[in-house]
């Protein structure tokens, strides 16, 4: 027996759970596409989640859901993070990475909008464990 650390994955959610989220997410995506927007379900491929756009996930964890967050396009994404991955100061960030989180933040306020004049409830995310990402919890 070797003594490498355990990481326990939290619960998984029953299938019938995962199925209603399934649901939700298409109605979702369908509600987005129909604002004109681009949508995509990374968590259904194998490609890289690297086009911009917005990406719908379903999580199969029992305190998961249905989350759709806002991805900008690659050419003001990666001098942004590769500002922040350097270390920058956070009381006077550089200006690239003040307008990619500018672009995230308004994003993250439209979707919110879009999907709520749609009927659906959603929860604005914790900034510390879900970054941009919004929450859907019914409809």
């Amino acid at each position: 027996m070797t003594d490498h650390p355990r990481f326990d994955l939290p619960p998984k959610a029953s299938p019938e759970i995962v199925e209603e989220r399934e649901a939700l997410a298409e109605q979702v995506c369908r509600e987005l596409r129909g604002a004109g927007l681009p949508v995509r379900r990374p968590d259904l491929t194998d490609d890289p989640d690297v086009l911009p756009g917005i990406g719908v996930y379903v999580t199969p964890f029992l305190d998961g859901g249905v989350y759709a967050s806002w991805r900008t396009d690659a050419e003001l994404r990666g001098p942004a993070l590769a500002l922040f991955a350097q270390g920058i100061d956070y009381d006077n960030p550089p200006p690239v990475l003040r307008h990619y989180n500018t672009v995230l933040d308004q994003m993250q306020t439209a979707l919110m909008g879009i999907l709520a004049s749609a009927g659906f409830d959603v929860e604005e995310p914790d900034p510390h464990t879900s970054g941009f990402m919004i929450k859907v919890t019914g409809r």
